[in-house]
């Protein structure tokens, strides 16, 4: 069994983005809200992935435990990513509401 690559976030900017001009983006964030989608059901991919290779290890039907581990260690890097990024959202968010009052 390989294990995917990490694939790219997809939608990140917008499709009139030209190298070094403005993005103009949409104000109804549906590109974002696409993106953080992506990225969550990439982290789950990677999570199934990763525990469908430790059961094989631990139940001696894995060939190479290379695999296992790099699936493993991509699992935890992209949960750290996104859990980084929640922490990021949610202090820009307090630091809007105190501006606001």
């Amino acid at each position: 069994m390989t294990v995917a690559p990490i694939a790219p976030v997809q939608g990140v900017l917008p499709t009139n983005y030209v190298g070094g001009a403005s993005p103009v983006a949409g104000t109804d964030g549906s590109a974002f809200a696409t993106s953080l989608t992506g990225a969550v059901d990439n982290l789950q991919q990677l999570q199934s992935t990763s525990n469908q290779l430790a059961v094989s290890a631990v139940t001696g039907n894995l060939d190479d435990i290379h695999n296992a581990t790099l699936a493993a260690t991509r699992a935890q890097v992209t949960l750290e990513l996104m859990s980084t990024v929640r922490n990021k959202g949610v202090d820009a968010f307090n630091e809007i509401m105190r501006m606001q009052a």
